[in-house]
């Protein structure tokens, strides 16, 4: 087939909320369209059945992408979609978070297999996400194929995190770019920064990102609010002037607890910040690279607030090995596929799967 295709992309967020997810479908959207193809984005985080299947009827897509299994795919599965539409094409692609529930939780994991038997395709953007699916799902092994994850700015736009920050010439300003939720882990990155900032006064942080879990963010502001002498929450910086952001600061942070290729983290490297981050597969590419060029910043054990005060204290106290990681991220980055690279892996699955023909009893 090489007609222009219709394409929807499910994803839990989508801009202007600026999320990983969200930034991630942008970028496909941009890079599908400029090959011709018709691409349509739709948020799924307060989607029902019955508004999908009317924007199915609309869009009439040749398929269907989501970008989340259990946050995006399950709505597929609805049998009021399912009923309609249990014919089309779906592929899918899982976030780290769909991995940590399928170990974990045994109702998740019979939600999240459904979706991946459901799918034709399960595609998977890091080394560490094609092995972990291989060992989850044996079963279902030749339905993974590996992308390359690419990296897109989606804007120049102008942002000085720096004065948002309320930072001083000589402080250090930490970088937390991550919609808040439990698996981000900001409430407990707040909580060992305050460890730090005891060390050191020069410490400053800036969390950026949506309330994605109500409870969990009412907690969060909270205690942010007691510590804003050192600490800040934004929920939004434009999607446009993230590149602009990330110079302002002097690290990024990630605290998650489950990851598959953090955006954030991919961010941070193409804008030449070096990055601390917590030591769970999804993030250990950090550190280990196929090219030899070199780490781009430090993993700190999860839940030893020792380790990460101790590793937060070095990049404070130490320039030249800020810039050192920094100047590696930057040529890493160099390395990555373009976007018109990941589109045309992604046409060469999506016209596989419209093509492939189903297996009778192979949806179940």
């Amino acid at each position: 087939m090489n007609s222009a295709l219709r394409v929807i992309i499910l994803t839990p967020t989508a801009l202007p909320n600026v999320t990983g997810n969200a930034i991630t479908a942008e970028r496909w959207r941009r890079s599908l369209s400029q090959k011709g193809n018709v691409v349509k984005v739709t948020e799924t985080q307060h989607l029902d059945a019955r508004s999908l299947v009317d924007i199915l009827d609309r869009f009439r897509p040749h398929i269907v992408h989501a970008h989340h299994i259990s946050r995006a795919g399950e709505i597929m599965l609805d049998p009021f979609v399912s009923e309609k539409y249990g014919h089309l094409p779906l592929v899918v692609s899982p976030a780290g978070t769909d991995i940590n529930l399928y170990t974990t939780k045994e109702s998740e994991r019979e939600k999240v297999g459904r979706i991946c038997r459901r799918a034709r395709s399960i595609i998977a953007q890091s080394r560490e996400t094609v092995g972990s699916l291989q060992q989850l799902m044996p079963e279902l092994q030749e339905r993974i194929v590996y992308v390359p994850k690419a990296f897109l700015w989606l804007g120049n736009e102008s942002y000085d995190l720096r004065a948002v920050a309320g930072c001083r010439e000589e402080d250090i300003l930490f970088f937390m770019p991550a919609g808040i939720r439990p698996v981000k882990g900001n409430l407990e990155c707040l909580s060992v920064m305050a460890k730090a900032h005891e060390a050191s006064s020069k410490i400053r942080i800036i969390f950026a990102g949506p309330a994605l879990d109500a409870e969990y963010a009412a907690l969060f502001e909270e205690e942010i609010n007691r510590l804003q002498s050192f600490a800040k929450w934004i929920l939004q910086i434009p999607s446009q002037a993230m590149c602009s952001a990330y110079g302002g600061a002097d690290v990024v942070l990630n605290h998650s607890r489950s990851e598959g290729l953090s955006n954030s983290l991919l961010e941070a490297m193409a804008a030449g910040r070096p990055v601390l981050a917590s030591d769970i597969p999804g993030n250990r590419w950090v550190i280990h690279d196929e090219k030899g060029i070199g780490p781009c910043g430090c993993l700190f054990t999860p839940h030893d607030h020792t380790d990460f005060v101790r590793k937060a204290l070095q990049f404070v106290d130490d320039s030249a090995f800020r810039e050192s990681l920094a100047a590696r991220g930057r040529l890493r980055a160099a390395e990555w596929p373009s976007p018109a690279d990941e589109a045309r892996a992604l046409l060469g699955i999506y016209r596989e799967a419209i093509s492939e023909k189903i297996i009778e009893g192979s949806q179940t």
